[in-house]
């Protein structure tokens, strides 16, 4: 493990370790720079030095601009899912992906999702294609082409897995919800 990530590690420690407060309040912009973030963290007790703040920066600084998205160093300090919940979360793709491809689209989602009680569509508001759409954006990445593939997908659901306190409960909502 390199100091980054030891560093990231202390850190994801030191934020369970408040619970659900986590980092709230972190920031007031959706970027850091690593003065930012150390002072941040500081004001919520969780204490980096100047180089560990600057390492963690640069890690995760996409664009070169010298600030860390906050978004992307939130995704960052989840914890790592269990064997269990990564399997979860691969039966419920491969349900949708109905044509075995790899890769959930439109197509794969009629006949597995139904639509016919959604208000937009129950209003005429929406066609059937455009709330399976929609629901097929809540998984895709920012690009949202209209294809959602297995890391997609469980770049989502790590973000539910954070909330969900144990292997077992997780895996009871992923079963109750896609009726695995």
């Amino acid at each position: 493990m390199d100091t980054v990530d030891a560093t990231v590690e202390k850190l994801r420690k030191q934020c369970l370790s408040r619970g659900a407060s986590g980092i709230q309040g972190l920031a007031s912009s959706r970027t850091l720079d690593a003065g930012e973030l150390q002072q941040g963290l500081a004001k919520l007790g969780l204490v980096l030095n100047m180089a560990e703040a600057e390492g963690v920066c640069r890690r995760w600084d996409r664009d070169g601009s010298g600030t860390l998205d906050l978004e992307e160093f939130l995704r960052a300090l989840r914890p790592p899912m269990s064997q269990a919940r990564e399997a979860a979360i691969a039966a419920a793709f491969t349900k949708l992906d109905r044509s075995g491809d790899g890769v959930v689209t439109v197509d794969d989602l009629q006949g597995v999702y139904n639509c016919r009680s959604h208000p937009k569509m129950r209003s005429g508001e929406w066609t059937e294609e455009e709330v399976l759409r929609h629901f097929l954006d809540n998984f895709d990445s920012s690009e949202k082409d209209g294809q959602v593939t297995l890391a997609e997908f469980q770049e989502y659901y790590s973000g539910v897995s954070a909330s969900v306190d144990t292997d077992e409960e997780f895996v009871a909502m992923m079963t109750s919800v896609w009726r695995l």
